[in-house]
């Protein structure tokens, strides 16, 4: 496999204006999943509510993040890229705004998940956008787009940290006023882009899981991310501390899972293979929470953060397993996948606090851990589906990935990825 770094060093910041527009966009977009890591015990005192009734804060953003998946590319087939960035922003200002106004935990839960349907129509099409606009080809422009994943994962946390230190309302208000900008960007620097010539309809994503290798991966994937979401909205109220703690115990959970989504994944997939890297790493995922639940604090502060790391290689290598995986286009193929995992996401942020009200707080990382075994379970039960049959393919550290035949334009066939 060729290093992403290489394939894209001489025009990777050599990019038309659009480009960092959207890619500037995607960073805030993704900084509001972690936002509300560090201000989650802020939130559960200023409104008086439990860590169940705030850690809906997630189940409603991803219950509908999930939903929106079947409408998307629905939505971006006939109106353009552009008005599907700019309408997908738009809601999340108003949303986000709306949040920071909240007086009980009820709206903010509410106002979440109208920001979760902006969310969606924004990063389904983002990177598609990307690839269409870039200079150096689609390895340089999905490079660029990982990266703004990476970035975001980590400052958000930051930026909640930072503005939260004063009151939780604020982050909220910021995240608004930033993508407000990313919106007058898009505007300003950003030209419509060709529609596809086929429209998508609302069933396809649900048909393109009947192929076996995408179904493998996104039943795989949801076992993975309801262990990803566990760590990400339940160890705030476990490890107790301060916003700026806080804040800088995700920020370094960020930094290792841009690294190793970006760089050290890659790497691995050609040394190893990429069935037998996602299984290693979730395993290792698993050992890693179940340290984090019984464990003292300093303990589960450094497996919190280590296991950014495990995060980042999972999330490259399904990223790279839905989109090369089945004949599906790619937008469709994607849409599909993230339609079922992202139900997971919703689910863990519910069930991680009830569990522990109904037994302990070690239970729910013990949970959390037979998950991510579980995934990787379905990867060696599944791995022959895993494993693309097609002639026409590039290596991808072990695991083959569909080339598909140039696009008649830049959208119809660019790749769709929804915060891996």
């Amino acid at each position: 496999m060729d290093d992403p770094f290489d394939a894209g060093a001489g025009s990777l910041l050599r990019q038309p204006k659009a480009v960092w527009a959207t890619a500037g966009a995607s960073v805030v977009a993704f900084m509001g999943i972690g936002l509300v890591d560090p201000i989650l015990p802020s939130i559960a005192q200023g409104l008086d509510a439990t860590a169940s009734q705030v850690s809906l804060l997630f189940t409603s953003y991803f219950l509908i993040t999930a939903i929106a998946m079947l409408v998307t590319g629905f939505v971006s087939s006939r109106i353009g890229g552009k008005k599907t960035l700019l309408l997908g922003l738009a809601l999340v200002v108003v949303f986000a705004g709306l949040a920071g106004t909240s007086n009980s935990v009820a709206e903010l839960v509410g106002f979440r998940a109208g920001w979760g349907l902006g969310n969606a129509l924004f990063v389904s099409t983002a990177l598609a956008v990307i690839v269409g606009a870039a200079a150096g080809g689609s390895a340089a422009a999905i490079l660029l787009y990982e990266s703004a994943l990476g970035l975001g994962m980590a400052c958000g946390p930051l930026l909640g940290a930072l503005l939260g230190d004063a009151s939780w309302r604020y982050p909220f208000f910021g995240t608004a006023f930033l993508m407000a900008v990313g919106f007058l960007c898009i505007t300003a620097f950003l030209k419509e882009q060709p529609r596809p010539a086929r429209k998508t309809s609302l069933l396809d994503p649900i048909k393109a899981l009947g192929h076996g290798g995408l179904a493998s991966a996104a039943v795989s994937a949801f076992f993975y991310n309801y262990t990803f979401f566990t760590v990400l909205a339940f160890t705030p109220f476990v490890l107790n501390m301060t916003p700026y703690k806080s804040g800088a115990v995700f920020f370094a959970w960020g930094v290792l899972l841009a690294v190793f989504s970006v760089v050290v994944a890659p790497r691995m997939q050609e040394r190893f293979g990429s069935l037998k890297v996602l299984g290693g790493s979730l395993v290792l995922l698993a050992v890693d929470v179940l340290v984090l639940g019984y464990g003292n604090h300093t303990a589960a502060i450094v497996c919190t953060i280590l296991s950014g790391a495990f995060i980042g290689v999972n999330n490259t290598v399904y990223t790279e397993l839905a989109l090369g995986v089945s004949d599906a286009p790619r937008p469709v193929a994607s849409a599909g996948y993230n339609f079922v995992r992202w139900f997971a996401a919703a689910a863990a942020p519910f069930f991680a606090p009830k569990i522990e009200e109904w037994t302990d707080i070690h239970i729910p990382f013990v949970v959390a851990a037979v998950t991510a075994v579980l995934g990787a379970v379905v990867v060696v039960v599944r791995r022959k589906s895993l494993t693309l049959p097609h002639s026409r393919t590039r290596s991808s550290g072990g695991t083959p990935i569909a080339e598909e035949p140039e696009p008649r334009n830049a959208t119809e066939d660019s790749v769709t990825v929804s915060a891996n």
